[in-house]
């Protein structure tokens, strides 16, 4: 991306020529596979939360944190190198962290110097490539969606691990796990099934709904509650507007209290943001959590705290994951098989990345796992 732009998020990307120098000591030469479209890419184009050009410091950025590469050449320096010529690899989005190795800035976004996968090749630090296991039972496409699946299982086991702090012993099928979001969201409600709750979450196509059908989800067809979101300042005087978000609201609320047996949520996974944060907070139970990990449609949030604390809600907020956590993960999903279901991905060619970058602003796209291709396998 670089310089101003009218027009879609697509329209932010411009192809050109990106040069960089030598490998440095402990700097990989690598080429990009598949890369995965993500959140953050998205608000980088349309320069929200922050303007990443402006906060680097720099007139053009290549996007691209997440995604399979193959390594081309490492110089080692004098190091031993981890990663070889050859090998396909995953790379973690770590800009700059902090003492306990939780990203402060991420790769290819907000970090500085950082060169994205969004070019036909790149260099980058070698210690943020992570190998795919050998022999892997699962495809590149599926591995390509990895960065969804690491958030969650980090998201995921802090939300859980603090509801467990004051619902010590009850059997989680008592209990309903409800999401808002995409892919980080279905990731997490797949381990909430697996940690025996009742899961449900919002969808809002035809093919979504069927998705999460076919997986254990009960799909909640957001089309069914048409005013539910949360209506721009300048509509919120609007009776008739109001009068739609207030019956929309009531019926889904009714919703969760059936599929909870009346107490709400357990734990419901907000990663949408300001729209239906207030929704969120009125569907959640006592001893409820709240859970994000993304802010797709707004940032700033407020709530009652003598409510929230009253009702003992707990608020948990994360933001990627651990980086010594990251062989961890990938082996779990290699071992238990929770990784993106084949054929889920929706995959863009290389020159057909700007309609991508539409057609995930405006939700086009039915996939929770939109890709582009870069070079051949």
């Amino acid at each position: 991306m670089a310089g101003p732009h009218s027009g879609g998020p697509g329209g932010a990307l411009r192809r050109d020529r990106f040069a960089f120098g030598p490998l440095d000591a402990g700097e990989a030469l690598v080429e990009p596979v598949l890369g995965s479209w993500e959140a953050n890419m998205d608000h980088a184009l349309t320069r929200s939360p922050i303007d990443v050009c402006s906060s680097r410091g720099e007139d053009a950025v290549v996007l691209g944190n997440l995604g399979v590469v193959r390594v081309l050449e490492v110089n080692a320096g004098s190091g031993g190198a981890e990663v070889g010529e050859g090998d396909l690899c995953l790379l973690m989005p770590f800009g700059k962290l902090d003492r306990f190795g939780y990203a402060e800035l991420a790769y290819a976004y907000d970090a500085p110097g950082t060169i994205g996968l969004l070019a036909k090749r790149s260099k980058l630090d070698a210690r943020l490539l992570l190998p795919l296991p050998a022999g892997t039972a699962y495809s590149l496409s599926q591995w390509a969606t990895y960065g969804r699946y690491f958030t969650a299982w980090d998201n995921w086991r802090k939300a859980y691990g603090c509801w467990r702090t004051q619902i010590a012993d009850d059997d989680p099928a008592n209990h309903l796990v409800f999401g808002w979001g995409g892919g980080v969201a279905f990731a997490e409600l797949m381990l909430a099934k697996r940690a025996g709750f009742r899961v449900a979450m919002a969808a809002g196509s035809d093919e979504r709904v069927a998705f999460l059908r076919e997986h254990g989800i009960t799909p909640v067809d957001r089309r069914r509650y048409p005013g539910l979101s949360q209506p721009p300042r300048r509509e919120r005087a609007d009776r008739d507007r109001h009068r739609q978000r207030r019956k929309s609201v009531g019926e889904f609320l009714d919703l969760v209290r059936e599929l909870s047996d009346g107490h709400g949520a357990a734990i419901i996974v907000d990663n949408i943001g300001e729209p239906l944060y207030d929704v969120t907070l009125s569907a959640l139970a006592r001893e409820g959590v709240v859970t994000t990990c993304g802010w797709k449609a707004g940032m700033r949030l407020t709530h009652l705290r003598g409510a929230e604390s009253i009702s003992r809600h707990i608020h948990v907020h994360t933001h990627v994951w651990r980086l010594q956590d990251s062989p961890v993960i990938r082996d779990f999903m290699e071992a238990e098989g929770w990784i993106a279901p084949e054929g889920s991905d929706t995959a863009y060619d290389f020159d057909r990345v700007p309609d991508l970058a539409d057609d995930y602003a405006t939700g086009r796209i039915g996939s929770y796992f939109p890709t582009y291709r870069v070079n051949p396998l």
